[in-house]
């Protein structure tokens, strides 16, 4: 290995990580049904920490109650959440790791059953799913009510003690729903254009950048392409959209790829890592996720231009793989493993519950 992985990076604002290992933010449904973070979810997230990953960013955590996508989701709307925020904050911190906050709208992945009321988008769709609700197209005090509540989130992530927010664009949630050629039908200046279409993330991280201290990071996550429950997406548009990101004033840029050993399906010859380090201005770092396990896997994807790499069910079996990974024999647990094998790892019960639909994660004892 060339070393590069486990060595420190210094942030445009002064912050400095200690290595390039970041937590990819996980859905873990342990916070409380009022979007307050659970002792639980706080050791799971400090655990990490402790096991020297550079970054240690949460779950998406929705900034409204109409955004909520799952049970047991944190939350960042109210100041209620705020004293375990900043006891999760000041946990991560005193392990040595940069503590950030993913921040996020479910749109019509809202369900009602969740928030009491009909989910919207930037248009009314359809999709052929049994548990797909018909959103109602977003009117311009529900896009204006979403760009004040991410600025609020973002003020109380910052007040909390965090380190930075992500804005999460990826995985066809409310951002990518706006993104979205197919999912986007508006015709006013939400829609149209890839401009128009962009225009609110763009309008969020820039706002975000205006409400929060020069030191404070703040960061998106996009999909490049159509993936899963994201549709709608080209890949040029996608690195327009990381230039724009970068004027906007963002401080990195995570991009979600699912599998990083796979070249983009629009240009079958190249690799996308290089590609949106080329997008990006040299001081604006680039975190890839996607099947990354073993620290060769890693320096690889370094190798290509990423400057971070995040780590998502590796780190739910391996907390300490950052500091197991300097010894070039390591080879990280790859599961499945029992519940109690898990609960040693800082897995509650209730996480154990969401984990069993990943068969390599959880087996019965």
């Amino acid at each position: 290995m060339s070393g590069a992985l486990l060595s420190p990076i210094r942030l445009r604002n002064g912050l400095v990580a200690r290595n390039r290992v970041w937590l990819a933010p996980l859905t873990n449904q342990q916070s409380e049904a009022d979007g307050v973070c659970s002792p639980a979810e706080q050791r799971w997230l400090e655990r990490r920490a402790e096991g020297g990953f550079g970054v240690v960013e949460t779950c998406a955590a929705h900034i409204a109650p109409d955004g909520q996508g799952f049970d047991g989701q944190l939350g960042v709307w109210g100041d209620h959440q705020l004293p375990r925020l900043r006891e999760l904050a000041a946990g991560i911190a005193r392990a040595g790791a940069i503590g950030l906050v993913q921040l996020y709208h479910g749109g019509v992945r809202s369900p009602s059953r969740l928030t009491g009321r009909r989910p919207w988008s930037a248009s009314s769709f359809t999709e052929a799913r049994p548990e797909f609700e018909v959103p109602r197209a977003a009117d311009v005090r529900d896009i204006e009510a979403a760009i004040d509540a991410f600025e609020q989130a973002a003020r109380r992530t910052a007040a909390a003690g965090f380190h930075g927010v992500e804005l999460h664009g990826a995985h066809g949630y409310l951002f990518g729903q706006f993104l979205s050629s197919t999912m986007n039908q508006r015709t006013d200046e939400w829609g149209g254009s890839f401009a128009n279409r962009a225009r609110l993330i763009r309008t969020v991280a820039r706002r975000v950048r205006a409400a929060t201290p020069a030191g404070f990071l703040v960061g998106a996550r996009i999909s490049p392409e159509d993936f899963g429950y994201a549709r709608g997406l080209d890949l040029d548009e996608s690195l327009q959209l990381a230039a724009w990101l970068a004027e906007d004033g963002v401080d990195f840029l995570h991009v979600s790829l699912w599998d990083t050993t796979r070249n983009t399906a629009k240009r079958p010859d190249q690799h996308p890592i290089p590609l949106f380090r080329a997008a990006l201005p040299a001081d604006v770092p680039l975190v890839v996720a996607g099947n990354i396990w073993t620290p060769a896997d890693a320096e690889l994807q370094l190798e290509r231009g990423a400057d971070f790499v995040a780590l998502g069910k590796v780190a739910i079996l391996n907390p300490d793989w950052p500091l197991r990974a300097a010894d070039p024999s390591y080879q990280p647990e790859r599961g499945p493993l029992t519940p109690a094998q898990l609960h040693d790892l800082a897995i509650s019960p209730t996480f154990v519950d969401y984990l069993r639909r990943f068969k390599t994660i959880v087996r019965d004892a």
